[in-house]
């Protein structure tokens, strides 16, 4: 009997593409045929793999399950499967308000998606994954869960307390990966610079890095999602040495004033925050600092969000996002504050704050012009193959534009560019 095929649909951060891989390796295993993010999806199974950090992604995972329900009841699919932080979190009150989804799962249990499959989960394939990303790079999952107790914040309730894996699993995934062409990895976990606390009693990143970075055919290294309190320094001294560490630290500090950081629960002082990227500059010459910002927080005055805007202007991160506050059931800050900031001042916050850093981005991209840079060639769009540098993360970050005119790159391969002009965000080169 032929096998069906199924439509993984991932929805969220690297962190969930990591839980999709490894159920697609799985299912490939046991010989179904898996699609993944397919535009025109028109498998008879779908899973689609939810978001629950905050409203929007939320809203983007319900309209998804809607959209399947329907292809089910029209007749276009025989079942429905949801998993991922939104159904973790949500499973009754979901279950209740779509019961055309055959089966809610939530994070961490998706292996029993296998048994509703009528197969066994393959306990051999654990650490194994069908990347969905260019071969050349993938994400490598450090740790789960968070300690932290962020007011905002609900993915300690979603994920659990931080758990790490030991160094030496995450050190055989890397060979394993570098084995099958892989050169760029992304290292993600809710918060890297925790990891090792649970497992080895001490926060244990630098040497994980140092451990992968010995690795040969390990190319770049990338790092996301450090937390500013208590930042492991050691770490700074592995990113200095090591050729293949890229110089790039994605650090979510979320707010500048005291006022701020003191009702989101940070643990860090605005003192604390610009001694850190003082830091981080003067141990790692030429780092790109990568943050994500929050605005319209319980209790943020106008005051408060000026000083923000200030610390935008002094700070000049090389990469910035930003987000508004939505209030999240179960955390300190929808027990304990009113959510008494009205909705259009949040966004008109957000979009001042985007266009100071448009500007800053513009004017750092431009001092770009002139030099040379090693650049990483992801895809062939139109007339340009797109790359990017060590400072540039995928799917995130600005990318480096080259004409194709009478070129032959190699998707994967590294080259060294002249960078020649530059727009708000995106740099152009040509092959040295």
């Amino acid at each position: 009997m032929d096998k069906k095929k199924i439509d993984i649909i991932t929805l969220g951060c690297s962190k969930n593409l990591v839980d999709s891989e490894q159920l697609i390796r799985q299912l490939e295993a046991i010989g179904y045929e898996v699609a993944h993010d397919d535009e025109n999806p028109n498998g008879q199974i779908a899973v689609i793999n939810t978001c629950g950090f905050i409203g929007d992604a939320k809203e983007e995972s319900i309209n998804m399950i809607l959209d399947f329900a329907q292809r089910k009841e029209e007749g276009d699919l025989d079942k429905l499967f949801v998993m991922g932080c939104l159904s973790e979190r949500y499973v009754e009150e979901l279950s209740a308000e779509i019961p055309q989804v055959d089966k809610f799962y939530g994070k961490f249990n998706w292996k029993e998606l296998m048994a509703e499959l009528g197969e066994n989960y393959h306990e051999e394939l654990s650490n194994d994954r069908t990347l969905t990303t260019p071969k050349h790079y993938a994400y490598i999952k450090i740790s789960e869960g968070c300690d932290r107790k962020c007011s905002y914040c609900a993915i300690p309730i979603i994920t659990g307390k931080h758990t790490s894996r030991p160094i030496e699993e995450i050190v055989e995934e890397v060979k394993n990966l570098v084995a099958r062409g892989v050169k760029e990895f992304q290292i993600i976990a809710q918060e890297l610079t925790y990891y090792g606390v649970d497992l080895y009693k001490k926060q244990n990143i630098a040497e994980l890095i140092e451990r992968i970075s010995d690795v040969p055919g390990v190319e770049w290294i990338r790092l996301h999602y450090a937390y500013p309190a208590h930042f492991p320094e050691d770490l700074l001294r592995v990113m200095r040495e090591r050729d293949n560490v890229c110089k790039y630290m994605d650090i979510a500090l979320q707010h500048i004033s005291d006022n701020m950081l003191d009702k989101m629960r940070r643990q860090v002082s605005k003192k604390d925050t610009y001694e850190l990227i003082e830091k981080f500059r003067k141990e790692v010459p030429g780092i790109h600092l990568r943050t994500t910002l929050m605005v319209g927080h319980p209790g943020e005055s106008e005051a408060d969000f000026e000083e923000l805007k200030e610390f935008v202007r002094d700070a000049k991160f090389d990469r910035m996002g930003a987000f508004a506050y939505s209030e999240e059931e179960g955390t300190y800050a929808a027990d304990h504050y009113e959510d008494n900031i009205d909705n259009e001042v949040k966004q008109q916050r957000l979009s001042e704050l985007m266009d100071i850093q448009q500007t800053i981005s513009a004017e750092l991209t431009a001092k770009k012009i002139g030099s040379e840079m090693r650049v990483m060639i992801d895809r062939v769009e139109g007339d340009y193959y797109i790359g990017r540098t060590e400072f540039d993360s995928p799917e995130v970050d600005p990318e480096v534009l080259i004409k194709a005119d009478g070129i032959d790159l190699k998707i994967g391969e590294m080259y060294q560019a002249a960078i020649i002009d530059s727009d708000d965000f995106d740099l152009y080169a040509k092959i040295i």
